[in-house]
């Protein structure tokens, strides 16, 4: 029986909403208690969080927030002057974590390294180990590469998630007089205000929206919207890849450093939340569309070059050298949970579902103890690795630190994007096993998807005899289901991805849905050149690749899929902690060693015949877990 835990709030996520938000939705609280994603989170509870500071340690994080505070002597350590927020993601992740199964020894880390963090900060509130202790104090002279700000935004996102979870106030006040500290120096000409400036990285924009949701204090909201307003008028030189060529609400692409782009637009979407500012909104709206539709990679991926890890142009999306870069999948995800909150529609949710289950959970291993930065949807044969952040290589840890604490605090946070209440119901945005509460309804579900396509959804309790309605979102890759009600029966498919079930509930009452999930072959825009004359695998919300691991005998270079033979799925407990595989027909083509030959469309001989062979696919998410090999996502038909 898996060992049961507290619910994670829905008042105690990352996303708490002010009482006059203008959404459509809120969040709603969830318990994820077997499955897929317990197993995931258990490995983030029992090793990835608790690693974190033996790894700080080793890092040097730790010792440059001693020699900020005058409790130790020596050099500073580190390569970038941002390796504070490392510290500041792992309290956030350790934080939830706590909130959802006490441990007093993952306690005792939290408040040694809060009491270190309050020391290291400067009388006036500023803190950043690196300017203090490399820049003899010099602040705010390099806005662009400094990344000051990014480092307090982390740290008030701690601070809240830590205030939220404990109601104590030691990391929230080291968070507010840092932010108060800011907010004196930073404001637009005629504000009296030294430094009419941004941070290259955003981050603080959307930490300073929750500072507010948590404190009540406005002008934490307006430093926010001040600061996301200047992005885009030059004050850092105008290049895209600090979102400084265009402002926000001008824009029609999402460009530049693909993680910079998310969070800024986490933040828009947090602002016209808690502003109704319309035309924000419709930026956000527009933003997500064209990078959706234009620049997002099967796994929902983001970011197209490794060179300034930005997102390329409109359907340029490589496969051996896409970035896709762990922390952009997890901005993702944040930006989209508030556009779900901000809008109700359930698009939003589709891409959350993408992302989790393929480019965002390939990020850490199968153990909890190597990373991936970035997440390639190619690894050729003879691949040499460049080693470092830019490895395709699971790694112990990065000098660039950013993905690993990252991942942590989403997994730790995880239940908080499940499901979300409104004035009529409840809606599930995600099917796990576990339970779903509002302050109308609780409803138990069982279910192992995404292995299996049967939910079943079980009404616990309902305070009151008046009609509700359960909202269940049908996935956009779904073409068809089925849903029993009592005596009624529901199918697909659904004009807005909700299926809305509306009806006085009592305890007892049932819901079985049943998703499809046959295996797929997909094909990709024909714009997008990369992969033009190429397939990939789908099953369910799970992305598939090809590992050399599982074709001895060759590499996947010269591997054709076959698409006029069926695919089929075979369950492999014994195989990466249990996984359901899909079978498919192929062959080994043989290439002549030159690589160019005259073409003409009667004779394509030198590409056709080869050996048949069998091809086993495995889910994305579960790549470079048994040894350094190739990989591939997608595969040539011809």
């Amino acid at each position: 029986m898996p060992r049961s835990r507290s619910a994670l709030p829905a008042t105690a996520g990352p996303v708490r909403l002010g009482p006059d938000a203008r959404t459509a939705l809120r969040p709603a609280a969830a318990v994820i208690d077997a499955g897929l994603w317990h197993t995931r989170r258990e490995v983030n509870t029992r090793t990835s969080i608790p690693q974190g500071p033996e790894l700080l340690e080793s890092a040097g994080n730790l010792h440059n927030l001693r020699l900020a505070a005058g409790t130790a002597e020596g050099d500073f350590q580190g390569a970038y002057p941002f390796v504070d927020t490392d510290v500041y993601k792992w309290l956030e992740a350790a934080s939830w974590q706590l909130a959802q199964e006490p441990s007093e020894d993952l306690r005792a880390h939290v408040d040694d390294m809060i009491a270190l963090v309050a020391q290291a900060q400067q009388p006036d509130g500023y803190l950043n180990t690196w300017f203090q202790l490399v820049k003899g104090g010099e602040r705010y002279q390099d806005l662009r590469w400094g990344h000051e700000l990014y480092c307090a935004g982390h740290l008030i996102q701690a601070a809240v998630a830590h205030h939220r979870t404990t109601g104590r106030p030691e990391l929230l006040d080291v968070a507010r007089r840092f932010a108060d500290h800011v907010d004196s120096v930073f404001g637009p000409p005629g504000s009296g205000k030294p430094i009419d400036g941004i941070d290259g990285h955003p981050e603080v924009e959307t930490a300073l929206v929750e500072l507010y949701r948590e404190t009540g204090e406005r002008r934490y909201l307006d430093l926010a919207g001040y600061f996301v307003d200047r992005h885009g008028h030059g004050l850092l030189g105008g290049e895209a890849y600090c979102q400084d060529r265009v402002p926000l609400r001008e824009a029609t692409n999402v460009e530049g450093h693909a993680v910079r782009q998310l969070y800024l637009l986490a933040a828009a979407a947090d602002l016209a939340a808690e502003t109704g500012d319309l035309e924000l909104r419709g930026a956000a709206e527009r933003l997500w569309h064209a990078m959706t539709t234009t620049k997002t990679h099967l796994t929902g991926g983001l970011g197209a070059h490794h060179d300034e890890e930005d997102f390329g142009d409109p359907y340029e999306l490589p496969n051996e050298r896409a970035y896709c870069e762990t922390c952009a999948a997890i901005a993702s995800v944040q930006w989209s949970w508030r556009m779900a909150l901000l809008t109700g529609e359930a698009r939003y949710s589709d891409l959350i579902e993408r992302t989790l289950y393929n480019g965002f959970l390939a990020g850490v291993s199968l153990d909890g103890e190597r990373w991936l930065y970035v997440n390639p949807l190619q690894v050729r044969d003879g691949h040499t690795d460049p080693g470092g952040d830019q490895s395709a290589r699971r790694t112990r840890w990065f000098r660039c630190a950013c993905c690993p604490p990252n991942v942590m605090r989403l997994l730790a946070s995880l239940e908080h994007y499940l499901a979300s209440s409104d004035d009529g119901g409840l809606q599930i945005h995600q099917y796990v096993t576990g339970s779903y509460t509002s302050d109308r309804i609780t409803v138990r579900c069982e279910t192992d998807y995404p292995w299996h396509g049967t939910i079943t959804l079980t009404v616990e309790d309902t305070p009151s005899d008046r009609p509700r309605t359960l909202s269940l979102r049908i996935p956009q890759w779904c073409r068809d289901f089925r849903a029993r009600c009592g005596d009624e029966t529901y199918e697909g498919p659904v004009a807005d991805g909700w299926l809305r079930l509306e009806r006085t509930w009592a305890p007892g009452d049932q819901v079985v849905l049943e998703l499809p999930l046959e295996p797929r072959l997909t094909a990709a825009d024909p714009r997008v050149d990369a992969v033009r004359g190429c397939v990939a695998i789908e099953r369910g919300p799970l992305v598939y690749c090809l590992e050399g691991a599982d074709h001895p005998g060759g590499g996947l270079d010269d591997i054709v899929v076959d698409t006029t033979r069926p695919l089929a799925v075979k369950h492999r407990p014994d195989l990466l902690g249990g996984v359901t595989t899909v079978v498919a027909a192929g062959r080994r083509r043989h290439v002549p060693e030159a690589g160019w030959w005259p073409y003409t469309a009667a004779d394509e001989s030198p590409r056709q015949g080869g050996e048949p062979v069998e091809l086993t696919a495995v889910p994305y998410y579960a790549w470079a877990n048994r040894e350094d090999g190739s990989m591939r996502v997608w595969l040539p038909t011809s």
